[in-house]
Parts: C-alpha cells; structure tokens; sequence
C-alpha cells in the first residue's frame, strides 16, 4: 500500500459552497454606503483571489473610482459580517465523509486558503471541521497570497513530510499548484470559468466521495 500523502484543500468553491453568503455580505455593505446591490453571479465571478481584490472588483464593476479609504472601509465591513454568517453557506456533498474517509487511512490534511484566517477557522468549526484540519493557512497569513506559491509550501511545510496534492476548484488554485510544483486535484463543482481539462489537474472529480478512491489508486504516481 503506497504511503499516506498531505491533502492541501482550498476552501471556497471546493469544500464549502460560500458565493451565496458572499454575494448576502456584499450587499449589505455596499448597500449600507447607498451602493447598488449586485447579482450573484456577478459576485460569484469575482471570488477567489481573497477579500481586498473581491471588493475592488466589486467596486469596479460599478464605476467607482479608487478609494482606498473606502476601499478599507468596505473590507472591513464584509470581513465583521462575514466571519460570523454561516446561514448561507452549505458543504458540498460527501464533504465531511471524504475527509474523514481520508484522515482515517493516515493522509496528512491541511487549508490553504485566500479567505482571511479568522473567518476560515469560524467557518470551519460552525461544520465540525476543525479537528481534522491541523494546518490552516489563510488569506492574511503570510505577506503572500495564491496564486503566490509560498501559502501552499507554508500549509506542507507545517505537515509531516512526504507527497502532496493540493485540492482547489479554479484557475488560482491550479496556478498555485503549478508554481508550487505540488500535483493538482480539481473539484469541478465550484467558481472555476476555464474548461475542466485546461487546468493541468493530474486528477479531477465533480462529486467528493470519489476523491478518497482517487487518491488512493493515484498515491503512487503522485
């Protein structure tokens, strides 16, 4: 049997489906400043690359100039809202029993995420994750963030050493892997725009209760 290897996941779009509850926050906080309200799927197009850059699209998309004191007050803002909503946010299915699946056959398992730490670590205590993630690397970790490679080596470097994967669901995530020279596992099932198969994912999966089968018939070429 080949040895356990370290899952790094995103979170956003590959565990948990959070655009409703992101898209709920942007609304009230642009709407609290008198702004328009956004479409979800306008609110979903801009996620991925963490809170600042998801509020400066936003407010691009409304022809705001540049305001960095507004700018600061609106991060702020969505960040109190959101690190404490969970209402809207739901685990994609077979979530939880993949990650157990895969704790229990002795990978190492980890976040990597561009979500701000603290409401990465509320999100994941509200689903009853904490305990199987002991490495979490947020959005305001580390000076960088993804698709800067130093997040991902920052989540494996914390683990025991060994192979890894990191899992993620769009074209951020598959650059981070690439840079990070870390095979990629796609989630087709979140926020990604490019086609499934241009992303260099050496597995790929729409449904979590395939992914502990897959790693395990793949541990040996990863």
């Amino acid at each position: 049997m080949p040895d356990p290897i370290n899952l790094v996941f995103d979170l956003d779009g590959t565990l948990i489906d959070s655009a409703p509850q992101i898209h709920a926050a942007a609304n009230f906080v642009f709407g609290a400043k008198g702004l328009p309200a956004f479409l979800q799927e306008t609110v979903r197009g801009f996620i991925g690359n963490g809170v600042g850059v998801l509020v400066s699209r936003l407010m691009a998309h409304q022809g705001l100039a540049e305001d960095p004191e507004l700018h600061a007050e609106l991060v702020e803002s969505f960040i109190s809202i959101y690190e404490e909503a969970f209402d809207l946010t739901t685990l994609y299915a077979g979530v939880k029993t993949m990650l157990l699946d895969l704790a229990a056959a002795g990978h190492g398992l980890g976040i990597c995420t561009n979500k701000p730490a603290g409401p990465t670590r509320a999100v994941l205590q509200h689903f009853g994750l904490t305990e199987l993630f002991p490495v979490v690397i947020g959005g305001d970790s580390l000076p960088q963030r993804k698709p800067d490679p130093a997040p991902l080596l920052a989540a494996l470097s914390a683990l025991q050493p060994g192979r890894a994967l990191f899992v993620g669901d769009s074209e951020v995530d598959a650059e981070t892997a690439a840079r990070a020279g870390v095979p990629f596992a796609l989630f087709t099932g979140g926020y990604r725009k490019a086609p499934a198969d241009s992303l260099g994912a050496r597995l790929i999966f729409d449904h979590h209760a395939a992914l502990p089968r897959l790693v395990a018939h793949s541990a040996a070429r990863l």
